[in-house]
């Protein structure tokens, strides 16, 4: 757990999951339009919690509320005989957005990725229209990788 100034950043707690889930719906209706099942979304992020070999969340928290978080998953690398570590679901909450929220969640999920030796990098998928992320992300030090994420995406009907 980091301190930095009146925000203390920190892994998530099972007690944060109502907090989560509200802000990856925010999240998905900001970013897609997207407007998630709040009973499904609530129960993923639940399954992290119940199965943590799945990734974490790490959150900012002010004054006992969540205002930002992120959450990393596992994508085994055989070449690199590590995995990299995704980061997914980043959200801030609009008003203490452009406040170094995400910078202070993003150096300490670095600061634990390079502390395990098994992490061979951090990664993340941005939508190609939100220049406001990419500008965010590079200035943290990450570049574009050279990889097109391509997809099948299976909607519950199609299950």
């Amino acid at each position: 757990m980091q301190q930095h100034g009146n925000v203390t950043i920190r892994p998530a707690r099972r007690d944060d999951a109502p907090a989560l889930c509200d802000n990856n719906r925010a999240t998905a209706l900001e970013t897609e339009g997207r407007i998630l099942d709040p009973i499904v979304a609530c129960k993923g992020v639940i399954e992290l919690f119940d199965n943590p070999s799945r990734g974490f969340y790490v959150v900012a928290e002010l004054e006992g509320r969540v205002i930002g978080q992120c959450m990393i998953t596992y994508e085994w690398s055989d070449w690199r005989c590590g995995n990299f570590w995704w980061v997914q679901s980043v959200y801030v909450l609009a008003e203490y957005r452009k406040m170094g929220i995400f910078t202070q969640i993003f150096r300490e999920i670095y600061r634990l990725a390079r502390e395990k030796s098994q992490v061979a990098g951090l990664r993340l998928y941005v939508d190609r229209d939100n220049t406001t992320a990419m500008k965010a992300y590079g200035s943290l030090g990450m570049h574009e990788a050279r990889y097109v994420l391509f997809e099948f995406e299976f909607r519950d009907s199609q299950r």
